[in-house]
């Protein structure tokens, strides 16, 4: 555990990050060049080049940080492949959405148009629905990086689940989040509400359930989801509970880098759903219209934030 919270990590998780969606750039100037495949890989980090060993060699290239997190036997770094996260994010469905990214800017939309929906015909979830493998493929990626997200969150962070009985994780996949937290802190009862295609073939896991609900990203919904989840804190525990939120604050840190990932991801979420990503305003906002007295908002794994939410 004490492997995953190294600086170098933190670098090398975020700079994958980016490179998962550098095909956006790409996309937004519609003027692609893919360069020599090695060269590419050297000056992206994903390999680095050694000084030649020889004369008339061109030199031994290794793996980076970067790449060693993409390893399948990743014990070394001490979590999770995120291979599987890169799979999730590059599949088919969403390049082909990013290359209407240019049409979608040009015509008439709804708040509800994405993209993905003139790609596809359908939103993102619904295409999941549709194609099982490719649903298979996004969820275990998001848990591949889940999982490492919990590992900083439990090793820096643990006392955020000080005196928490019963834990909901709303749009919680497939519950690499819930079986994490399981894991570190047993007495957490755990239950996962997401869709019913999400969850529908999960194995079950001591301490955690499974719950299906609808849940989407823009504002309003947000603001729905919170109001519930508002709701049932006061329901099962009027004098305390609490919302954890582990997602991007734009604009915190104030590093390039993670500023970059931050902003990139966002255009993630402008190609693929009609949400967004949201600095410190715009979450208080949120927080507000949904009827929550305070916050608190901390750094806790380079360009995402862990937000305590309190009604």
């Amino acid at each position: 555990m004490a492997a995953s919270s190294s600086p170098e990590l933190v670098q090398a998780h975020v700079e994958l990050w980016n490179l998962t969606y550098s095909y956006l750039k790409s996309m937004a100037l519609q003027k692609p060049y893919l360069p020599r495949l090695v060269r590419f890989l050297v000056v992206t980090g994903v390999l680095a080049l050694d000084a030649p060993v020889a004369t008339g060699d061109s030199g031994v290239y290794r793996l980076t940080p970067l790449s060693r997190l993409l390893l399948d036997d990743n014990r070394a770094n001490g979590c999770t492949s995120l291979a599987p996260f890169v799979l999730a994010q590059t599949n088919r469905y969403h390049v082909g959405a990013a290359m209407h990214l240019s049409e979608w800017f040009k015509g008439g939309r709804d708040d509800d148009d994405t993209p993905f929906r003139m790609a596809h015909g359908t939103d993102q979830w619904d295409a999941w629905r549709r194609d099982p493998q490719v649903n298979k493929v996004f969820m275990d990626g998001l848990g591949s990086d889940s999982q490492l997200t919990l590992d900083f969150v439990v090793t820096r962070c643990g006392e955020v689940f000080d005196g928490v009985g019963t834990l909901v994780d709303v749009g919680g996949g497939n519950g690499s989040t819930a079986r994490a937290i399981v894991r570190a802190f047993p007495h957490v009862r755990c239950s996962v509400l997401d869709l019913s295609h999400v969850i529908g073939d999960i194995q079950p896991c001591d301490g955690v359930q499974y719950i299906h609900v609808l849940h989407d990203w823009n504002d309003e919904d947000c603001v729905k989801i919170l109001t519930q989840c508002k709701k049932a804190i006061l329901s099962e525990k009027p004098s305390g509970g609490k919302v954890i939120i582990i997602d991007t604050v734009v604009g915190s840190p104030a590093n390039d880098i993670m500023f970059q990932a931050q902003v990139t991801f966002d255009l993630n979420m402008m190609v693929t759903t009609p949400g967004r990503e949201r600095d410190e305003h715009e979450w208080r906002n949120i927080f507000m219209a949904a009827g929550f007295r305070h916050h608190k908002t901390r750094p806790v794994l380079g360009f995402l934030s862990l937000i305590e939410l309190y009604p």
